[in-house]
């Protein structure tokens, strides 16, 4: 099992779940003293690559060739940059989501499915999920460059369900919403965290990383013949991406 993005939120919460259920995993970042850590803290096994370098990618696709192979790979790193307008939007931004969200996404693929395919060969299946977002399926004002990356790395899965059509390989999408993880925001806003505070301010319970972790494994161990193509996960407070609600759920028309 190889998990991207692993140094911190979701990726880093989605090798604590499977190392808790027995899985093994290697955890893919480029912080390598982040990978360190998780690594002694869960046993995890680690590689450090910048999944938007190609041949760091191949680097990771030869240590897996040697140490095992893999038969299932999560693809999480991702991350949004901004939150103006098309007009005002930084082009630097929009490139570097593209590169990490999209091309991230099919460097990884495009190195490890061989591997997967002898996986499959072996055991009777193997398995590719994708972390995209609520963003890859619902535009919203000041998030354009971010959904554009998401919708299209949604496509790329689409699509590649389609290709894989006829092999014992699964292609599965978690879409989380509203996430409140330590870096994602702060990663948006450049730093700032009270920009980032802001987003979830006042939001009854947004998700955990764990709580689409939690999410991510359970579709991994479903009989392999159950092939969940589309997750969507959010807060019950978060009806859509642009209706989020602010303040204690109440039921309607009581006093």
């Amino acid at each position: 099992m190889v998990v991207t993005g692993a140094s911190s939120g979701i990726g880093a919460a989605t090798v604590r779940e499977f190392r808790n259920r027995g899985w093994n995993v290697v955890a893919v970042a480029r912080r390598e003293d982040r990978l360190r850590a998780l690594a002694e803290e869960t046993g995890t096994g680690f590689f450090a690559a910048d999944v938007t370098s190609p041949a760091e990618v191949e680097a990771l696709r030869d240590h897996l060739a040697t140490t095992g192979g893999v038969h299932a790979v999560v693809n999480n790193a991702g991350g949004a940059r901004g939150l103006d307008t098309i007009e005002a939007g930084s082009d630097d931004d929009w490139r570097w989501m593209f590169e990490v969200n999209v091309l991230g996404t099919k460097h990884v693929i495009s190195a490890l499915l061989p591997l997967l395919r002898d996986a499959a060969e072996a055991t009777g299946h193997a398995d590719i999920l994708n972390v995209t977002s609520t963003a890859g399926h619902m535009a919203y004002a000041g998030g354009a460059g971010y959904n554009a990356a998401k919708f299209a790395q949604h496509a790329l899965t689409e699509a590649l369900r389609l290709e894989l059509n006829g092999e014992p390989l699964r292609v599965i999408e978690v879409a989380p919403g509203l996430v409140h993880t330590e870096e994602f925001s702060l990663t948006r806003f450049q730093g700032d965290k009270d920009r980032a505070d802001a987003v979830y301010a006042d939001v009854p319970e947004p998700l955990s990383a764990h709580d689409v972790a939690v999410t991510i494994v359970d579709a991994l161990e479903r009989p392999p013949h159950v092939d969940l193509d589309l997750i969507v996960v959010k807060p019950v407070a978060q009806a859509a991406a642009y209706r989020l609600h602010r303040g204690p759920l109440r039921v309607a028309g009581r006093d």
